[in-house]
């Protein structure tokens, strides 16, 4: 069994900063990629930012060069770091990660989500 455990969320004012972090337990022989996804009401979940097991990331357009996501492989934890956040950010945010388990399966795991909420 896996467990994905997220924290980090909460409520910022516009222009704010938060950090959500992701860390992966359980029965894993090894992490691949891991990611960020987000869902706002009344829309699809959609991919905020994911990184490789070697740290090469990739963005979603519309939070390019204000999210940073990196990994702490020792830990099995991912990091998103949320800067100049707009109202617009406001989702609940699921952490994703690709695991290769002890009995060899791959598997795509969900965490249970974290609400940002962004005022203006």
């Amino acid at each position: 069994q896996v467990q994905l455990v997220e924290s980090g969320g909460g409520l910022v004012q516009a222009g704010g900063s938060l950090r959500l972090s992701c860390a992966a337990s359980g029965s894993i022989f090894r992490l691949n990629a891991m990611g960020w996804y987000r869902q706002a009401p009344g829309k699809q979940r959609e991919l905020v930012a994911t990184i490789t097991s070697g740290g090469i990331t990739n963005y979603a357009d519309s939070v390019k060069g204000r999210f940073t996501l990196s990994r702490d492989n020792a830990k099995n934890t991912v990091y998103l770091q949320m800067n100049s956040l707009k109202p617009e950010d406001t989702a609940v945010y699921y952490c994703n990660a690709n695991i290769v388990t002890q009995k060899m399966t791959v598997v795509g795991y969900w965490g249970q989500g974290t609400q940002v909420t962004v005022s203006s």
